[in-house]
């Protein structure tokens, strides 16, 4: 259920929220963002079904759904944006929650604000990647992927979501695409936005601060995750890094949202499993 929206807020006006954003349940504040070309709505069935007394706070980040579209659209600006989202809302320290993308976005929002982290939930991030691979995605999402009919998008969304249920489908086809005044169909997000992303991402591997409590999650059928990059995490966080393999695709909360509620939940209650 959403509890909230929040829309973006004129600048005369007494708070400033840079990006629009949803809130699903209530209870403690968890920041929750979502992957590239992706949106925050995308954590409602998770927070709705795995999460218990925490209220989730899941902004659209810019270029993506109903958030700006204009650059800049590196890292930096995403870490603006999101504390700008904090601030607006009155949220001091709180736990974050990244996928993909925005798991390369938590890393570097702990990095430059370690004291407005409290434990970090990094969801198959998608970060230090290998530049040569990532020229290969950015190339790849130059060029805007419009569709027919709703047909044809929900066959592009299967591809991409093998696992998804019936609803998930529909959920992404009535949240996450739009049509233009030629009558067809594309995913609502900002291209360049995207191959800028595919740069950021190749950029060499952040590290959270050490005194960042940080649970990694890496998806074993997908290759964000290099077990390098585990031992390099675990080289300097030591005890504060606690890792979970979950044999699945890349999106692990939604398609295995039991499983990996489970080790969330344990975790942001200073937990282990």
């Amino acid at each position: 259920m959403i509890t909230a929206v929040h829309a973006l807020i004129c600048e005369d006006a007494d708070v400033s929220i840079p990006l629009h954003v949803q809130e699903f349940g209530e209870g403690r504040p968890l920041l929750a963002l979502h992957g590239l070309s992706g949106h925050g709505g995308r954590w409602r069935r998770f927070a709705a079904s795995q999460l218990d007394g925490f209220r989730v706070i899941a902004p659209d980040l810019r270029g993506h759904g109903a958030s700006v579209a204009y650059p800049p659209w590196n890292l930096e600006q995403f870490v603006a944006d999101v504390l700008g989202v904090m601030d607006g809302l009155g949220l001091e320290r709180v736990p974050v929650m990244g996928h993909s993308y925005g798991g390369a976005i938590s890393v570097h929002l702990a990095a430059a604000a370690p004291e407005r982290v409290e434990r970090l939930v990094l969801v198959d991030p998608a970060l230090g990647l290998d530049p040569v691979e990532g020229l290969q995605d950015a190339e790849e999402a130059r060029q805007d992927k419009f569709f027919d009919d709703l047909a044809a998008a929900r066959a592009s969304q299967l591809d991409r979501w093998p696992f998804a249920s019936d609803e998930q489908l529909q959920d992404e086809l009535d949240t996450n695409f739009v049509q233009g005044e030629d009558g067809r169909w594309r995913r609502n997000y900002v291209a360049a936005m995207a191959v800028t992303a595919w740069s950021e991402m190749s950029r060499p591997l952040l590290i959270p601060p050490r005194t960042v409590p940080t649970l990694l999650l890496p998806a074993l059928q997908a290759d964000f995750v290099s077990p390098s990059m585990v031992e390099a995490y675990r080289a300097v966080l030591g005890d504060n890094l606690t890792v979970r393999e979950i044999d699945c695709g890349h999106s692990i909360h939604l398609e295995r949202p039991e499983e990996m509620g489970k080790v969330v939940n344990a975790f942001l209650q200073g937990a282990t499993t």
